[in-house]
């Protein structure tokens, strides 16, 4: 696409000056010339066709002098960059043009050399600036298309919370960038029977944001069957596995808990271990994990495991985020110090529990950036 040149002058031979000088330039198309006579002209041809890049204006015309016509350009079209011209040794109207935004000047009688090294520098500075007005659009366009996934991804996870009599279940998941890959979930099954996930797809920002939404949606597809959670990872990795690449994978506790009886069976495939925080303040871990992460390998492997809530007791999941959060030296909050936390909390609401938590890390961290989601589930069992 040719560079476009807008020439205002009133001078007639000045448009056959520049067409005989320039048509090597305009006959390969690298070069495309526009005339007009006045600034009015200008403006109107201007206002027609916005891929115009540079304007090439005398000071003295007729209807509207190129100095106030500078300063249209600059108000209506800040794109376009412009070069004066005027007589040699009119400094003062020229320090008027650089003040009302022109890019450079060039003096009469002209010289086409000085002419040619002018132009050839203006339109490398419009061409950088229409550049950079182009990336700066599609960065807005990313970040509305940003804004709109992380909204649906909000939309996807649960934000409201059961009033159960035998249980309570508060979550909360917050993104390292605008979208991230952790999950949580819970559902009922049957009328005795809760269904709880925490989840953590690979990598960052919108492939994780996808990888998690289809992840959550084939779990709970298959988890309200009603199959027991190893059996129900079974089937989720081999579906995963058939539809993701060799570096995309997700690790996922699930959980099954009897309302009756405090009972939880669950299956861990790679995510990390659960804390149950006993309601007289004593932790205890659920053990490393005993599967694979999900997605990676089409025959692995899911064993059962069964826990026991207490009445008061509850159930603490979380992300790596959480525990792997670095502060300005690259420290990780590590388990210790979520282990630490937890027994201040054992008999606080679950809301306040994992406010506690979220600003245990926060404090430790001290504004670091973050490059992981954090994510908490807290189910408390009430017997």
């Amino acid at each position: 696409m040719p560079t476009k040149i807008l020439v205002v002058d009133d001078e007639p031979d000045l448009e056959l000056m520049i067409s005989q000088k320039f048509r090597k330039q305009v006959r390969e198309k690298a070069l495309e010339f526009y005339f007009s006579p006045t600034g009015v002209a200008a403006l109107n041809k201007l206002l027609e066709d916005d891929t115009i890049d540079v304007v090439l204006t005398d000071i003295n015309m007729p209807e509207m002098d190129g100095l106030t016509l500078l300063s249209k350009i600059n108000e209506l079209f800040p794109l376009v960059k412009s070069v004066i011209v005027s007589a040699y040794g009119d400094m003062k109207n020229i320090r008027t043009a650089l003040n009302r935004g022109a890019f450079d000047f060039i003096t009469k009688p002209i010289e086409f050399e000085d002419l040619e090294i002018t132009l050839r520098k203006t339109i490398q500075e419009a061409l950088a600036r229409r550049q950079a007005a182009h990336d700066r659009d599609r960065i807005v366009a990313l970040q509305r298309e940003l804004d709109v996934a992380r909204r649906i991804q909000q939309s996807i996870l649960p934000r409201s919370f059961p009033a159960h009599a035998h249980y309570e279940l508060r979550a909360r998941m917050l993104t390292a960038k605008e979208v991230g890959g952790d999950f949580y979930d819970f559902f009922p099954l049957g009328e005795e029977q809760l269904g709880f996930v925490i989840g953590d797809a690979s990598g960052k920002g919108i492939p994780a944001a996808i990888f998690m939404a289809v992840s959550r949606t084939l779990l709970r597809a298959t988890a309200m069957s009603g199959i027991a959670p190893h059996e129900c990872l079974q089937k989720v990795n081999g579906l995963l596995h058939l539809n993701s690449d060799a570096e995309t994978f997700v690790t996922i506790f699930y959980g099954i808990l009897d309302t009756a009886t405090g009972e939880v069976t669950c299956c861990n495939g790679a995510h990390n271990p659960p804390y149950i925080l006993r309601v007289n303040g004593r932790i205890e871990s659920t053990g490393a994990p005993d599967g694979l992460m999900l997605g990676l390998f089409a025959q692995a492997q899911y064993q059962p495991n069964q826990l026991t809530l207490q009445r008061g007791d509850t159930l603490v999941l979380y992300t790596d985020g959480v525990t792997e959060a670095k502060d300005l030296a690259g420290e990780d909050f590590t388990e210790a110090r979520l282990e630490a936390c937890l027994p201040q909390t054992a008999q606080s609401p679950l809301p306040e529990m994992i406010d506690r938590i979220i600003n245990e890390v926060n404090d430790f961290a001290k504004g670091a950036p973050q490059a992981d989601d954090l994510t908490l589930l807290a189910l408390r069992y009430n017997g």
